[in-house]
């Protein structure tokens, strides 16, 4: 942001204070001129050019009132705010009964450094001086209403420059994150012309390293790639491209997928549904990839969120607008999902705010609805356009673009705390790869995550081709991951996270057991509290399951073992083993499951996995088993 020339300033201020009231037919020529000039250059819409030439009028007639209230009006069209507010000072100790073709402008600047309250009284002396109703005027006055009472409560907020490595004289901004926080994907204005996305990798010291070109395909020299959302996995990117030959509307989401190599393939037009003859832009994809919110502009109804959902068949289903906790008959865009898959961040201009497009969050409600949406707070948000605000898995980093005096030039990239009320659940992640347990084979499988206590479906994806996947697992809960494939015994994790400390992600190899005589699973779902033998419910989503796979396979016949530590008497241990496994066998048999297909054994300490001298040995030999006797 450019620095106001102070020498000038306090020129200005000094002579203005003494200085005769001059207007346009009784200044000087050379005044007149330079007046002259600027007129034209703000009809050219050369608003810097016009304040050079308002600067050279009042230089050479310090009391030109006109000047002075045309320098108001073109510092705030900059968001010049301080000058602004110093150039209208001047003409109000010239003249106060000339000041109201630029109080408009004053109300404006003075909104624009926070002082609501005196914008406010500003606003509302222009509104109660004209007669003829002005409805910008009015809707400047229900903001300025709305952001005098908000700001008195200003939220914490101390934005820092990314750096040079990031940050360059051209503009930066869109920011996307993956999961792990490792890579950051942006767009630049590349000399003020053509838009690229470039990635910044961080260092061993968690620096963000210098960035470079995301380079062919994805980029190409003769296009602009705006808007873009890199998933949480790093291997899929969504982005908007505008004009290109194959698109099918001004704007169109495409997609892009990376290789095992770390190499981009050829970017895809999303097709119909997704792209219209409308404008689409700004996609963000769902931590599963299953869904994606981007933003639709009409003709009808200006920008508004839409989601769509991947459907079987692998296509996007048909979007569908959200609801009026999101969007308003203004306009809605950049939205963005974080990993926790419940709190959707986005901009928006058609609800009370500080002026322009203000930055809000809604949470998902248990139906699956938006909740209310909650404006982001001065000083996040202020009178300036504020949008594409993204949070990093941690639930507390925000990164935004902004022209702040600190910026290389232009836009920069920034990050900040996000201040607790506003801050989406904290989330981890699992990752890793599917594979055939006997040949090592990659495999495509499905992949699901449980709430452990609701039996609710958090997450349900597929790995890809070479058996890779990655799930993120908001803190706050317990999950059962089950991975499964026809003509396999599906494999089973859980995780623990209430009130998890922990701040890096999992990493699991996944071997299925191929369906054959002797297979064996443990159920790593299966749960008792210690030392009983009554099933805790945390178990049904994973006995459920071994009901679905049994009846898949109607012949099949399976032993139930139960195995305990070392801990206490050896025959106490044997009959709670065989009790938990007797557990297991009834609830099957509940379940439909005939007895003659069901073996109950309980083998107490006597057949370890793993050394019973640490507690994670301990634990681990302490588990249900399930073999397959008869296919």
């Amino acid at each position: 942001m450019a620095k106001f020339p102070i020498l000038l300033s306090c020129l200005v201020i000094s002579l203005g204070v003494h200085a005769q009231v001059v207007t346009y037919d009784n200044a000087k020529k050379k005044a007149q001129k330079s007046f002259d000039n600027a007129q034209l250059a703000v009809s050219e819409y050369k608003t810097e050019d016009a304040i050079i030439y308002l600067q050279e009028a009042v230089r050479a007639e310090p009391g030109f009132t006109d000047a002075y209230g045309q320098m108001t009006i073109s510092y705030v069209e900059l968001k010049k705010y301080d000058e602004a507010i110093s150039a209208f000072e001047n003409l109000k100790r010239l003249d106060s009964a000339s000041i109201r073709p630029a109080l408009l402008a004053y109300s404006k600047a003075l909104g624009g450094v926070g002082r609501f309250t005196e914008a406010l009284a500003s606003i509302n002396l222009y509104i109660a001086t004209t007669k003829v109703k002005n409805p910008k005027a009015e809707a400047l006055q229900k903001t300025f209403t709305y952001a005098a009472k908000e700001a008195a409560h200003p939220v914490p907020f101390k934005p820092v420059n990314l750096g040079d490595n990031v940050n360059t004289k051209d503009g930066e901004y869109f920011p996307s994150l993956t999961i792990d926080n490792q890579m950051l994907v942006f767009t630049r204005r590349v000399n003020g012309k053509n838009e690229d996305f470039y990635v910044s990798e961080r260092d061993d010291s968690m620096h963000w390293k210098k960035a470079y070109n995301l380079g062919a395909p994805v980029n190409s020299p003769q296009f602009n790639e705006g808007a873009q959302n890199i998933s949480q996995d790093g291997n899929t990117i969504v982005f908007t491209g505008c004009n290109f030959p194959n698109g099918r509307g001004s704007c169109d989401i495409y997609y892009a997928i990376r290789t095992e190599e770390g190499l981009w393939v050829e970017p895809m037009n999303l097709g119909n549904p997704i792209n219209t003859r409308d404008w689409e832009s700004q996609p963000c994809l769902s931590p599963d990839k299953q869904t994606l919110y981007f933003a639709r502009e009409t003709a009808d109804a200006g920008s508004d969120i839409f989601m769509s959902e991947m459907q079987a068949n692998g296509r996007w289903g048909t979007p569908e607008r959200l609801g009026p906790n999101i969007n308003t008959p203004g306009d809605e865009s950049t939205p963005f999902i974080h990993a926790d898959n419940q709190t959707l961040y986005f901009a928006s201009n058609g609800r009370p705010g500080f002026g322009g497009m203000d930055l809000f969050y809604s949470r998902r409600q248990p139906d699956g609805s938006w909740g209310p949406a909650v404006n982001l707070g001065y000083p996040i948000n202020t009178m300036d356009e504020e949008a594409s605000m993204v949070v990093a898995a941690d639930g507390k980093t925000a990164y935004y673009a902004s022209d702040r005096t600190d910026s290389r030039g232009s836009l920069d990239i920034y990050s900040f705390e996000l201040y607790p009320a506003a801050r989406p659940l904290k989330t981890l992640y699992v990752r890793g790869y599917v594979f055939d347990a006997k040949n090592q084979k990659r495999l495509v499988a499905n992949i699901e995550l449980q709430d452990l206590e609701t039996g609710q479906t958090m997450a349900d994806i597929k790995s890809d081709l070479l058996g890779n996947y990655l799930v993120a697992l908001p803190v706050g809960r317990d999950y059962g991951l089950n991975v499964n494939k026809k003509g396999y015994l599906f494999h089973s994790e859980n995780f623990s996270l209430k009130g998890a400390e922990k701040d890096t992600g999992y990493f699991r190899e996944v071997p299925l057991v191929p369906l054959d005589t002797s297979a064996i699973m443990v159920l790593n779902n299966v749960f008792f509290a210690s030392r009983e033998y009554t099933l805790k419910a945390e178990s049904y989503v994973e006995l459920n399951r071994l009901v679905g796979l049994m009846k898949e396979n109607p012949t099949m016949i399976v032993e139930i073992s139960g195995h305990t530590d070392d801990v206490g008497n050896d025959q106490i241990n044997l009959t709670l083993s065989d009790k938990r496994a007797q557990a297991v066998v009834q609830y099957l048999e509940q379940k439909g499951i005939e007895a003659e297909r069901l073996v109950a054994k309980g083998y107490g300490e006597s057949k370890p996995v793993a050394d019973n001298e640490t507690p994670e040995g301990r634990a681990q030999n302490r588990r249900t088993e399930f073999k397959i006797i008869k296919l």
